[in-house]
Formats: structure tokens, sequence, C-alpha cells
């Protein structure tokens, strides 16, 4: 994709915030493989940009996939396939899209939020396994981490939170969250700036489920103090130290 000067700066700054996260969990080691889980929101195509960016600077060589689960249920347009289409055309990543239903029949559960996305985990797992992917990349950011925190607070009375990295079947793959230390903000300014081909939520309850409860309640806690989110996402790494890396100090 072709950029002015002032796009180049900010996706260089972009990629070396998330280098901090990157960094500090030891998250790629040279020749992953990575696949790039895509949900059409603006944190997975900011993740594949600074993943792509990285390259150019690292001593770490490392391969790119991505791949979109796009549930029957909620179809994208042929316009938002196309643009996301070119936009990993343009990036030099293979790219692909995977129809699926929410809530398959094994499940025989109704459908809801936990089973989207524990489906969309699976279906990711599967993808992994076909191309010989090592690491699953997912677009969470420091703000979500910290929305996670509390609702684990609120509604399963314990103190966890998305881990980083966190290892599968026997450490063979790994989820890794490179947007880790990433503030929402500065994700929402590249899709902005650099017009990201975003696709608009499809979920009925995207805007009123537990997550988007925590959202509102850290905006509000953020006027009181603008460090809220950071604390509380720094609070996990506190008290629960086995998500760090062991050499960490």
């Amino acid at each position: 994709m072709t950029m002015t000067d002032s796009q180049t700066r900010l996706l260089q700054r972009f990629a070396h915030l998330a280098g901090r996260g990157i960094h500090r969990f030891h998250m790629i080691q040279p020749g992953d493989r990575i696949l790039i889980g895509v949900s059409g929101g603006k944190d997975s195509f900011a993740l594949s940009l600074a993943l792509v960016e990285r390259k150019k600077w690292v001593p770490v060589d490392y391969e790119l996939y991505a791949a979109q689960v796009e549930w029957r249920e909620y179809p994208i347009s042929e316009e938002e396939r196309r643009a996301i289409d070119g936009f990993y055309a343009d990036l030099g990543i293979p790219f692909r899209r995977i129809p699926a239903s929410i809530c398959p029949p094994t499940f025989r559960k109704k459908s809801s939020c936990y089973t989207c996305s524990r489906n969309r985990k699976r279906i990711l797992f599967d993808e992994a396994a076909r191309i010989g992917a090592t690491r699953i990349a997912l677009g969470h950011h420091l703000d979500d981490i910290a929305r996670t925190t509390l609702m684990n607070l609120f509604f399963r009375g314990e103190f966890s939170t998305m881990m980083p990295v966190q290892e599968f079947f026997g450490g063979k793959l790994s989820l890794i969250r490179p947007l880790c230390e990433v503030r929402e903000a500065e994700v929402a300014r590249l899709a902005l700036r650099l017009s990201l081909p975003v696709v608009s939520a499809r979920c009925p309850n995207a805007e009123r489920n537990q997550r988007s409860l925590m959202k509102e309640i850290l905006r509000q806690a953020s006027r009181v103090d603008r460090h809220a989110a950071t604390n509380l996402y720094g609070a996990a790494w506190r008290i629960r130290r086995d998500y760090l890396p062991q050499d960490t100090p």
C-alpha cells in the first residue's frame, strides 16, 4: 500500500509500540510461522501492518499468514470482501476466508459470546494445523485486556485476564497478543489515518454485552484518572507473576 511520509512515520511508531509487548513477553522466535486471526475490525488490520512493518528492522525472520472466520449468520458484503482481500494482497500475506456457523450442532447450546469466541478459536486452531503455524496472533490491545480483567472480577469472582502468550498442546502452538501494550486510541488513530478496510460489527449484541459494559465503566473511571486502564492492565502482572516469562524482572 502506498503511504505518505506522515503515514509511514505513524506506522513505524505503531510498530515500535507493538514491539514492546512482543519483546517483553518473548512472543516471536526465529522461524515462527504466524497465523493472524482477522476479525474484520481495526485491531486485526493494525496488527497485520505492525507485524509486516516490524519484519523490516528486527533480526528475527518469521512467516505471516492470515485467516478470517466469516459467520454465515452475519455475512459481510462483497465490497468488504474485496477490500480485505486487496489489503492482504498488498501486504503480501497469504489470506484465507473460512465460512462457518457460530454455533455448530456439536455445541448443543444457545449461541452466546462464549460459544462464538470458542468456535472461532477452534477454527483458527484447525487452520493453524493445516498450514503448520506455531503461533496464532490476535489483535487484543491493552484496553481489551483491562476490560477482560474487570469482567472476570465482576462475573467470575476471580483475578484473571487475557495472557499475552498462552500455550496449547504442550507448547506446540501459542496464542499471542502483540498489541497487549498498545492503547485502543493508537489503534483507532492508525485505522483512520491509513483508511483500513474496517468492517462494521454485524453481531446484534455488539453494543449490549458484558464487554461493552466494562468499556463504559473504564471510560468513566478514566475521566477521574486517565491511567485507570493502564493501572488495571499492570495489576495483572504484579499479582499474577506466572503470566510473565521466567527471566523477566
